[in-house]
């Protein structure tokens, strides 16, 4: 998978910052914890770490581009050469409902539990990371930092035996549907796929979220297109999916999320002042 490097796809992860203790420090942190440095000094440290924490996003952002970049290169050259054959959304539901062909579904659960196509088989490139080590926490932190509040989107990890379960699932000549909500992640399954050897491989561009209700057999608690959006933006239907949705059901629909996002204020308002009346009490209590 290393060959894919796709860091909007694979796991998240930052470039790491200088954060090692000398030795001889190790043995004075007691007495280090109580020492505070001078408000310059500190505003000093803080100052550096913040420039230290813009350039590592800027450098993990310039490194997505061209990661991607490149892999949009490779998906290019086979698709031209005929390795991966294009389907649209409807085209991939008459191949599964008229020739019976199999579609493999490599969405994560956070996607795949929300709607799915009758009959597909799951198998996912890339699945919600739930481990809760050091470096997991960090990447979620990342992720949420970097937008994942907003979107929803979960820290993701490539399954190493990805491959091995599609193998287990597939011959290698079977005329393989592969499926994902964006159309990314199916790319980057495809060309696994086709470097270990599957030869009839079908991509579905534009991915689910580009299905119109009639092209697939559905089953799920929402439409195919509301698989992928999460966070506060779905709460408050800011996605695209939603707003095409309220153009089309009316006033109804738009109050609904006009009613969520006056409720958002409320609650935000209520916090604010409730901090302002803690604060006011403590500091009562210390005056006396």
């Amino acid at each position: 998978m290393a060959s894919l490097s796709l860091p909007s796809l694979n796991a998240l992860t930052s470039p790491g910052l200088p954060n090692q203790k000398p030795p001889y420090l190790n043995s004075s942190i007691s007495r280090m914890s109580s020492f505070r440095y001078p408000p310059t000094f500190t505003t000093h440290r803080f100052q550096c770490g913040a420039i230290r924490m813009q350039a590592g996003e800027e450098y993990y952002e310039l490194k997505q581009m061209r990661d991607m970049a490149a892999a949009k290169k490779r998906w290019d050259a086979m698709i031209r050469e005929g390795k991966i054959k294009v389907l649209t959304p409807r085209e991939a539901g008459y191949a599964v409902q008229l020739s019976n062909k199999p579609l493999l579904d490599v969405r994560p659960a956070s996607e795949r539990e929300k709607a799915w196509v009758k009959g597909s088989t799951w198998i996912p490139i890339f699945d919600v990371d739930n481990r809760f080590d050091v470096g997991t926490l960090s990447r979620k932190v990342t992720n949420f930092v970097m937008g994942g509040w907003w979107s929803g989107v979960p820290t993701l990890s490539y399954d190493r035996r990805f491959l091995s379960k599609v193998e287990e699932k597939f011959p290698k000549d079977a005329e393989l549907i592969v499926a994902c909500q964006k159309g990314l992640r199916s790319l980057a399954a495809c060309e696994l796929l086709c470097k270990a050897g599957y030869r009839n491989l079908f991509w579905v561009q534009g991915g689910l979220e580009a299905a119109e209700e009639e092209d697939l057999a559905r089953e799920g608690t929402q439409p195919l297109k509301f698989a992928g959006i999460g966070g506060l933006s779905e709460f408050l239907g800011w996605t695209d999916q939603q707003r095409a949705q309220a153009a089309r059901e009316g006033w109804g629909y738009r109050l609904l999320y006009s009613a969520r996002l006056v409720g958002l204020f409320v609650v935000a308002d209520a916090l604010f002042i409730g901090a302002q009346q803690v604060g006011q009490y403590l500091q009562d209590i210390r005056s006396h």
